[in-house]
């Protein structure tokens, strides 16, 4: 005679997948933090996220409070992002990040032909043009005898400064 509690043996289990109460804590702080980052982010930005009303209205409600209104406003935030899909959100949120890490490392490799254009002069300036057609190569040349001699005279380096917006211009153009 069988249990009533027990099942048949013809009967396939079920897999019950167990979670601890840590590891339910640690999801929650990860998307109370995640709430946290999109309360930073300015309103133009953030209207770009594929946000519930009633998520975008709790953050747009979170920057204008400050101190312990705000903290119970971003805990609010992570008990609202528990009933929504926290992936296409950070995944938008990562694209926002790689576009400012990849502008920056465009900013830094342009400041390295600038500081090539200075010190090594003409052969800098040709792989310049070889680059950006474009480009004015007696302008170029000029401004770096300038940012040579400001150095040299220890005066600010306007120059660097100008051969640095002619490339950021250039790059853009492209």
């Amino acid at each position: 005679m069988a249990r009533k509690n027990q099942k048949a043996p013809w009967e396939p289990e079920e897999e019950i997948i167990w979670v601890s109460k840590t590891e339910m804590k640690t999801d929650m702080d990860a998307l109370q933090k995640l709430g946290e980052e999109l309360v930073d982010l300015k309103p133009s930005v953030l209207d770009k996220f594929p946000l519930s009303e009633d998520l975008a209205q709790a953050i747009k409600d979170a920057q204008r409070f400050k101190n312990e209104a705000k903290r119970r406003q971003l805990q609010y935030i992570g008990k609202v992002m528990r009933s929504v899909d926290p992936e296409p959100i950070q995944a938008a949120l990562d694209k926002i990040r790689n576009k400012h890490s990849q502008a920056t490392v465009e900013l830094h490799k342009l400041e390295q032909l600038r500081d090539r254009v200075v010190a090594e002069g003409d052969a800098a300036i040709s792989d310049v043009m070889e680059m950006y057609p474009e480009a004015d190569r007696q302008r170029l040349r000029q401004l770096a005898r300038q940012a040579n001699k400001e150095k040299a005279a220890n005066k600010p380096a306007k120059s660097s400064r100008e051969i640095f917006q002619i490339l950021k211009e250039l790059k853009l153009g492209d």
